[in-house]
């Protein structure tokens, strides 16, 4: 099977109209579903319409905090999403004073040492906690508090949200 300029022109208006790989395939004949997805890709092709019954049908949820990989792309198509402009505040912990960092390396961890990080790992500067671990927790209580939120709060903020 070739690829002629005829079938190409119908691999583009089915692509477009929102049919799958395998719905082309069947619709070409005499063609695999992977052969219509790498002439695709070599078309360049992309942007296509969704069909009604293959749009996902989900609430749009918020982007996690700290997640940097969702930097807008170039692509044709694809969603822009927003780079946040600065960290996360880390929550404060009430009712536990903050243990003094024994600036450990990842080498002198132990399952029993708080593998909380501080600092930017590119650097010499950079450590871990160090303090005792708190149940089978990889932190120490004060940083097991930061990192984990009860189930009642998370409940509360998506009442809010």
């Amino acid at each position: 099977m070739s690829w002629t300029d005829e079938r190409v022109a119908t691999l583009t208006k089915l692509w477009a109209d929102g049919l799958s790989a395998s719905q082309i395939a069947a619709e070409l004949g005499g063609v695999t579903r992977n052969a219509v997805i790498g002439k695709v890709h070599r078309l360049g092709l992309s942007g296509r319409a969704k069909s009604a019954s293959s749009a996902p049908k989900r609430a749009k949820q918020a982007p996690r905090a700290g997640n940097f990989n969702s930097a807008p792309r170039a692509k044709s198509g694809a969603k822009e999403r927003s780079v946040p402009t600065s960290l996360p505040s880390r929550k404060k912990v009430e009712d536990i004073a903050e243990p003094e960092c024994k600036k450990l390396s990842l080498v002198e961890l132990t399952e029993k040492t708080c593998r909380w990080p501080h600092g930017d790992p590119a650097t010499d500067e950079f450590h871990f906690c160090g303090h005792c671990v708190k149940d089978d927790s990889p932190y120490c209580e004060y940083h097991s508090r930061m990192a984990y939120q009860p189930t009642a709060d998370r409940r509360k903020v998506k009442q809010v949200a």
